[in-house]
């Protein structure tokens, strides 16, 4: 049972197979695990549905209505708990990379990727079409939940906007490349975003061959609350309004912004 004022948050940690029937048997497993153990909101990585690493994901897309999806909104009815899921939706030439909040068999919110991995001579861009979000936040149990994906944590202004629009938690899945220092980047900007914004953090990682783990639940003070290492499981947390709150007092900071200083945002001259 939820304690009043709080939620308790869950965060899988795995490492996505080329077969999506098998990821969803994973995912139910966990699903089940999290059941058990009373979880509120059941956070998934990014493309959980599918191997973010394949050359070329369009094979493995699906509709939202279809496949992966349904199956696992099928397994929330009559459950007391919603589930985010990183999965690969059709579109076009190139699928969109989308997460899906669901709830009691039914999908109650959703995210395409805005930003996407171009960077460290990688480019996500090559097979994957750029989404319009929506930047917006969806209740579960009177806390407010916004969702971004992976590369989205490096641009401080997209937490921001969901911060501003209610967000008392940022679930982040993602699929975080190995790398020099990377896995500092990803321990860096958890923190900061939870603490710039007076926000919890709740990051869902995949793991193995070239993928960091690390997933996590930050504070709003910046804390690191719960965390995984590179293994595959289930990490859960806490989370409470009585923190938020204190936070909020002893650093209003989305009150105290001097607009007048704020620089012209103009878009990258690359953007799609």
């Amino acid at each position: 049972m939820t304690e009043p004022g709080t939620l308790l948050v869950g965060c899988v940690q795995m490492r996505s197979d080329l077969d999506p029937g098998e990821n969803l048997r994973q995912c139910l497993r966990y699903l089940d695990e999290a059941r058990t153990a009373g979880v509120d909101l059941l956070i998934f990585p990014e493309t959980v549905s599918s191997r973010v690493d394949d050359p070329s994901r369009a094979p493995q897309a699906e509709s939202l209505d279809d496949g992966f999806v349904a199956g696992l909104a099928k397994a929330t009815e009559g459950l007391d708990l919603t589930v985010i899921a990183g999965v690969t939706e059709t579109h076009d030439d190139r699928p969109f990379n989308t997460l899906v909040a669901l709830r009691d068999g039914q999908r109650v919110a959703r995210y395409r990727k805005i930003h996407l991995y171009d960077a460290c001579a990688m480019a996500e861009s090559d097979t994957i079409a750029p989404g319009d979000g929506p930047v917006s936040t969806f209740a579960v149990k009177g806390f407010e939940v916004g969702m971004m994906t992976c590369y989205d944590i490096r641009f401080p202004e997209l937490s921001r906007l969901l911060a501003e629009r209610g967000a008392d938690l940022l679930a982040v899945p993602t699929s975080w490349v190995r790398g020099p220092l990377k896995e500092e980047h990803w321990t860096t900007f958890c923190k900061a975003r939870a603490l710039e914004n007076t926000v919890y953090l709740a990051g869902a990682c995949q793991t193995g061959g070239s993928r960091v783990g690390l997933t996590s639940v930050v504070a709003p003070d910046g804390v690191i609350v719960s965390r995984l290492a590179q293994h595959e499981g289930l990490v859960t947390a806490r989370i409470g309004r009585d923190a938020l709150t204190a936070a909020r007092e002893a650093f209003p900071l989305l009150e105290q912004r001097r607009f007048a200083i704020s620089p012209e945002i103009t878009p990258h001259p690359t953007a799609d």
